[in-house]
């Protein structure tokens, strides 16, 4: 099964429209009424959806190395950093990630883009 994403607020729409237009299962925040969500419920949400959450925010970093530390299950996240990365190298990495890994790669796991 492809991986599926969840996308918090920062992550561009553009990012959001590629994976689509590639046929890539993917819920944005905002649609999921979490827009104004705190992190940790963000992270609590994806992971009760079953989804990778994709964030530009560094305190999600924190809070995925606490429920990693603590043993707390979470589907993964995957970092963009919001400089140095283009929106179609975004787009790549994140279309290649959903078709290649399996869901128990990603668990618990923060992946950092680009990949490489």
């Amino acid at each position: 099964m492809a991986i599926r994403f969840y996308m918090e607020v920062h992550v561009p729409a553009a990012i959001t429209s590629a994976l689509r237009r590639r046929g890539i299962d993917v819920l944005t925040s905002q649609e999921d009424g979490t827009r104004e969500a705190a992190d940790d419920e963000l992270l609590s949400r994806a992971a009760s959806l079953n989804r990778v959450l994709v964030s530009q925010d560094t305190d999600l970093l924190r809070i995925a190395h606490h429920w990693q530390s603590t043993g707390r299950p979470f589907p993964g996240v995957i970092f963009a950093h919001q400089q140095g990365m283009s929106i179609g190298q975004c787009s790549a990495d994140l279309e290649l990630i959903s078709e290649c890994c399996r869901e128990e790669e990603l668990a618990n796991q923060v992946l950092f883009l680009p990949l490489g």
